[in-house]
C-alpha cells in the first residue's frame, strides 16, 4: 500500500448536504433544505491545505431538497433536479438564474448528462450536450440547442423504475429497482429490431449502481462486487473487483477506483488489482470527480477533498515495489512534457521487461523488449552463454542466472523475439533499398540542380551507413539464432545458415562442436569457402553419416558451382570420376544452367588428360542433347570414334568395332559442324572407305565419292543414291553429278583416277546401267554433256526418251523466257506512263508557303515533300508528318 491521494477536510455545514458537483476550481453543494452554495477551492501542495472561499449562497434556490447537480462548463450551465423536475440555470449569474425548465421531466427521479467535445476543421471545439432523464418507467432523451433542451428521440419504456443511470457514447446503461436486470439501450440501433435493448446480469441483493468507467466500459454493482462490462454487452477483460462490503458510492479516477464505505473510503487499481490506500472518514455518502487527480467526498455535514499525490512520487514508490504496470499507466497519464513523459515511459518499460525476465516470464519480457525497440545485443546479453567468450561480461545483479530447466524456455522466447526483429529490419531494409534505387535512377537521368544532387548524395551516404549497421545486426541475430536452434530445435539450423548472415568463426565453431557436418558444409557454401566444403565432403564420404556418405552430395555440390570455379570442379571431380564414372560424368552433363555454362573445351581437355574413357559419352551428350555446334567438339568426336574403332579392331573386337563404326558413319552424315578437311586427314586410304566417301562428299569431291562407291565398294545403288542427294540439295556440281556416274559406268577410271586402287572385278564397263540411269533421270541431266560421254555405237532408239525429255525441257525454258520478256516490257511501259503522269503535275512555291508540320516558311534552297492531300512539308519534317 502507498498514499495515492492526500485527504483534507474542506467544509462543515450546519445544514444537511444532499449532493455536490464540481468544475475547474469550483465546488457546488446542494442541501436537503434547498440551499445552493458555491465555493472556490485552491490547493496548496506545500502544507496539504486548501483555501476555501464562499462565492455564492442562494438560500431560495429550491423549496425542496436538491436531488442532483451537473455542470456544463463550456456553456456555463448548471443542470439541477429538484422537486422531481429538471431545470437549467446560468452558473455565471449571482443567484443561478433559471434559464429554462424542462416540463416533460416532471416526476423525474435521476438524470445523466452526456457531453461530446469535438474539434472542427477550423480548429474550434464543438460541444454537444445530451440529457437522459428517468421519469417513472420511462427514459426521456434531450439535446441542448439555442437556450433550451429539445427532444432527441421518442421516449424509451422501461420494465421497471430506473434507480441507476450512466451514458457512454451511444449506449445507456440502466439499473432497476428490485430484482430486475441491468439493461443496455443502444441508441444507434433500429428500434424495430430486438437488439436495441440488451439485458445484463442481475444486480443481486444490493441496490443497483452504474458508473461509466471510460469510453468503452461500464462498472456495475453486484452484491459486494464490481464487474466490468463493455458497451456492446460483452464482459470486459478486466477481473471483477470484490469489496469487503457493499460500497455506498464509487468513482473512477484513472487508474484508481475509489469506493465509499460507512466509515472509510478505499482506493484500488483495476489492473493490476491492488489495494492502494485506506482512509478513515466519518459517514461518507457521495463522491464525485472534478478532474483527473481531484475528487470530492461528502457526508451529511462534511466535504473532503482528495487530491492525488504527485505522479513522480507515486511512480518512484511503485518502481521500488516493482509495480511496473501501474507505474506505466501513471506515467502515461501524467501531465509532464511529452518528451519527458516518453523518456520516463521508456525507462519504466525497460525495467518492467527486465523484471519479467527475472520472474521467468520470458515471452512477456521479450514482447516488451520488442515494443521498446531495445538493441538486440542487450537482450542477447541476458544469455551469457550465447555470446563469444571474449564478449561476455558479468551479469548485473538485477538479472537472474538461468538454470538448465529455465534456459530452454528462455531460448524459445528469445528465438521468437529475434525472428520478429529480423522480419521488421528486413522489411525496413527492403524499403530503404527501394528508395535508394529510386535515387540512383533519378541521378542517372541527370538534369539535377546542385541542391538536388547534394541531397541525393547525403541520402546515399545515410543509406550506406544504414546498410552496414543492418548487416552487422543481422549477423548478431542469425549467429544467436543458430546457437539457440542448436540447443532447442536443430531442424531450423540449415534454413537459417542459408540466409548467409551468421558470423563465420562462431558458426563454424558451434557446428563442429555439435557435429553438424551437413550444416557446416552449407555454411562454407554460403560464405564462398567451397574448397573447405568439398574437402569435408570428400573426408565424410567414407564415414557413417548417411547424409554425407558416398559421392552424391559432392556431385550435387560441384554441379552448382558454375564456370567461375571450373578449376575447383576439376580438382574434386577426379575421385568421383574414378570411383563412379557414370554418376561422376553428370558433374559435366546434368541439365542445369550452371553445368551447361561450363567451358566445354576445358572440360574436354580435362577428360582427355585424365579420364579418356568418358570423352565420347561427354561429347555425345553435349552434341546430341545440348545441340552444341562447336567445330572443336564435333572434330573431337569424329577423332574419338575413329580412334576407338581402330583400337577395337586391333583388339579383335570386331562386333563392338562395327557398332562404333556405325555411329561414326551416322555422325559423319548428319553433322554439319565438323571440319571435313581436318577429318579427311585422319582417315587412311586403305580402309574405312565409306566414311572417307562421306567426308569427300562434304567437300564436294563428287568424282572421288562415286569412284569409291562404284570401284572400291562395288555398290552402284549407293552411288545413285548419292547423286539423288546431291541433286536434291542443289550443292555445287549438282548439274553434272549424274554425268560423272554415267561416264564412270561406261569408262571405268582405271586409267585416270589417282590415289584410289581399282579392283579388276569392278573395272568392267556397265553400259546397261548407265543407259537406265540416263532414262530414269532424263530431266536432271544436261543433254550435251551426256551425249559427249556416250559411245557412238549406242542406237538412237535407246536414248529416245532421254532426247525427247531434254527437247521438251528446252522448249519449255524458251517459252518461259519469252513470257518473262513480255511481262518485263509491259511493266516498263507502265513505269514510263506513271513517270510521265507525275512529271506533268506542278505546284507554285512562293514565300507565302509554310510547312504543314513546323509552320515555317520555305527558304530558297529548301527541299520539300508534296503529299497526295496537297500538304507541303520540309523534307526533314516528313517523319513528323507520318506520326500525325
Amino acid at each position: 500500500m502507498y498514499e495515492a491521494y492526500e485527504c483534507s477536510q474542506l467544509l462543515k455545514l450546519s445544514v444537511p448536504i444532499e449532493c455536490i458537483a464540481a468544475y475547474d476550481n469550483n465546488l457546488l453543494v446542494g442541501t436537503k433544505v434547498g440551499h445552493l452554495l458555491m465555493y472556490s477551492i485552491s490547493s496548496r501542495y506545500s502544507d496539504n491545505k486548501n483555501d476555501v472561499h464562499l462565492l455564492r449562497y442562494n438560500r431560495a434556490f429550491s423549496k425542496k431538497p436538491i436531488q442532483q447537480l451537473a455542470v456544463v462548463e463550456e456553456h456555463q450551465l448548471l443542470i439541477s433536479l429538484t422537486d422531481n423536475i429538471v431545470c437549467v440555470h446560468d452558473i455565471a449569474s449571482i443567484n443561478f438564474v433559471t434559464i429554462c425548465t424542462v416540463p416533460e421531466t416532471k416526476g423525474a427521479s435521476l438524470f445523466s448528462v452526456d457531453i461530446k467535445r469535438t474539434v472542427t476543421q477550423s480548429g474550434k471545439t464543438s460541444v454537444i450536450v445530451r440529457l437522459c432523464v428517468a421519469v417513472k418507467r420511462k427514459l426521456l432523451l434531450f439535446y441542448w440547442k439555442n437556450g433550451s433542451f429539445h427532444s432527441l428521440m421518442e421516449e424509451l419504456t422501461m420494465p421497471d423504475t430506473p434507480k441507476a443511470l450512466a451514458w457512454i457514447e451511444e449506449t445507456i446503461c440502466v439499473g432497476f429497482k428490485g430484482d430486475s436486470v441491468y439493461m443496455l439501450y443502444h441508441l444507434n440501433r433500429d428500434f424495430k429490431k430486438d437488439d436495441w435493448q440488451q439485458p445484463l446480469c442481475p444486480p443481486g441483493n444490493r441496490a443497483p449502481s452504474v458508473l461509466g468507467m471510460n469510453d468503452e466500459n461500464f462498472i456495475l454493482g453486484k452484491d459486494n462486487s464490481s464487474i466490468f462490462v463493455k458497451t456492446n454487452g460483452e464482459a470486459a477483460s478486466l477481473k471483477p473487483m470484490k469489496w469487503d462490503s457493499v460500497p455506498k458510492d464509487l468513482v473512477y479516477d484513472e487508474p484508481y477506483i475509489v469506493a465509499l464505505f460507512p466509515d472509510s473510503l478505499e482506493i484500488r487499481t483495476v489492473e493490476p488489482s491492488l489495494i492502494v490506500q485506506l482512509q478513515k472518514l466519518k459517514e461518507p455518502r457521495t463522491i464525485i470527480r472534478c478532474r483527473s487527480g481531484l475528487l470530492y467526498v461528502a457526508s451529511d455535514e462534511y466535504v473532503w477533498c482528495l487530491q492525488n499525490v504527485t505522479w513522480s512520487r507515486q511512480i518512484h514508490f511503485l518502481l521500488e515495489q516493482k509495480q511496473f504496470q501501474l507505474a506505466l499507466k501513471i506515467a502515461n497519464i501524467s501531465d509532464e512534457p511529452s518528451e519527458d513523459k516518453a523518456k520516463n515511459v521508456h525507462q519504466i518499460q525497460t525495467l518492467y521487461a527486465y523484471d519479467l525476465f527475472n520472474k521467468k516470464q520470458f515471452k512477456e519480457s521479450m514482447e516488451q523488449f520488442f515494443k521498446l525497440e531495445t538493441d538486440p545485443t542487450d537482450v542477447v546479453k541476458l544469455f551469457p552463454n550465447l555470446l563469444p567468450s571474449q564478449a561476455r561480461t558479468p551479469l548485473p545483479e538485477a538479472v537472474v542466472k538461468l538454470d538448465d530447466m529455465d534456459l530452454e524456455s528462455g531460448l524459445l522466447a528469445l528465438i521468437e523475439y529475434l525472428t520478429h526483429v529480423r522480419h521488421l529490419k528486413k522489411a525496413e531494409k527492403e524499403k530503404r533499398d527501394k528508395e535508394q534505387a529510386e535515387r540512383d535512377t533519378k541521378r542517372k537521368r541527370g538534369k539535377l540542380t546542385i541542391v538536388e544532387e547534394t541531397n541525393l548524395e547525403i541520402e546515399s551516404k545515410k543509406h550506406e551507413k544504414f546498410s552496414k549497421a543492418t548487416e552487422q545486426l543481422f549477423q548478431i541475430i542469425d549467429t544467436t539464432l543458430l546457437k539457440c536452434y542448436l540447443q532447442t530445435n536443430d531442424a531450423f539450423v540449415a534454413p537459417l545458415i542459408r540466409l548467409n548472415h551468421c558470423h563465420l568463426g562462431e558458426a563454424e565453431k558451434m557446428l563442429k562442436k555439435h557435429g553438424k557436418n551437413s550444416e557446416l558444409i552449407i555454411l562454407y557454401q554460403t560464405k564462398g569457402l567451397h574448397k573447405k566444403a568439398l574437402e569435408l565432403l570428400q573426408k565424410q564420404s567414407t564415414h557413417e553419416d548417411p547424409s554425407l556418405q558416398g559421392h552424391c552430395r559432392t556431385v550435387l555440390y560441384l554441379q552448382n558451382l558454375g564456370r567461375d570455379h571450373i578449376e575447383l570442379i576439376f580438382q574434386f571431380a577426379g575421385w568421383v570420376l574414378e570411383q563412379h564414372p557414370a554418376e561422376g560424368l553428370s558433374i559435366f552433363t546434368e541439365d542445369m544452367p550452371e553445368v551447361e555454362s561450363l567451358p566445354r573445351p576445358k572440360v574436354l581437355d580435362f577428360l582427355l588428360r585424365l579420364h579418356k574413357n568418358l570423352v565420347i559419352p561427354y561429347l555425345e551428350h553435349v552434341i546430341h542433347v545440348w545441340k552444341d555446334e562447336s567445330t572443336i567438339l564435333h572434330d573431337a568426336l569424329v577423332h574419338q570414334y575413329r580412334e576407338q574403332v581402330a583400337t577395337l579392331l586391333n583388339s579383335d573386337k570386331a562386333a563392338e568395332a562395327k557398332i562404333v563404326q556405325a555411329k561414326l558413319l551416322a555422325f559423319l552424315e548428319s553433322s554439319n559442324s565438323y571440319s571435313p578437311e581436318n577429318a579427311l586427314i585422319q582417315f587412311p586410304y586403305d580402309s574405312m572407305f565409306e566414311e572417307r566417301a562421306v567426308i569427300l562428299g562434304k567437300l564436294g569431291k563428287h568424282e572421288q565419292v562415286l569412284s569409291i562407291y562404284v570401284m572400291m565398294l562395288g555398290n552402284v545403288n549407293k552411288a545413285i543414291k548419292y547423286c539423288h542427294e546431291v541433286y536434291s540439295s542443289q550443292r555445287d556440281g549438282a548439274d553434272e553429278v549424274y554425268v560423272l556416274l554415267i561416264k564412270m559406268l561406261i569408262s571405268p577410271p582405271d586409267s585416270w583416277l589417282r590415289g584410289v586402287p581399282v579392283s579388276p572385278a569392278t573395272s568392267k564397263p556397265d553400259l546397261e546401267t548407265a543407259l537406265s540411269l540416263l532414262e530414269e533421270n532424263a530431266s536432271k541431266i544436261r543433254p550435251i554433256q551426256a551425249l559427249e560421254v556416250l559411245p557412238d555405237t549406242v542406237p538412237i532408239c535407246r536414248i529416245r526418251h532421254f532426247l525427247e525429255t531434254s527437247l521438251e525441257r528446252q522448249l519449255n525454258e524458251i517459252r518461259r523466257v519469252l513470257v518473262l520478256k513480255s511481262l518485263t516490257y509491259a511493266e516498263n511501259l507502265q513505269v514510263h506512263e506513271q513517270r510521265m503522269h507525275y512529271e506533268s503535275q506542278s505546284i507554285m512555291m512562293t514565300e507565302l508557303n509554310v510547312c504543314a508540320v513546323c509552320k515555317k516558311r520555305f527558304g530558297n534552297q529548301s527541299a520539300f515533300v508534296l503529299y497526295p492531300d496537297g500538304d507541303i512539308v520540309h523534307f526533314s519534317c516528313q517523319d513528323r508528318k507520318a506520326e500525325q
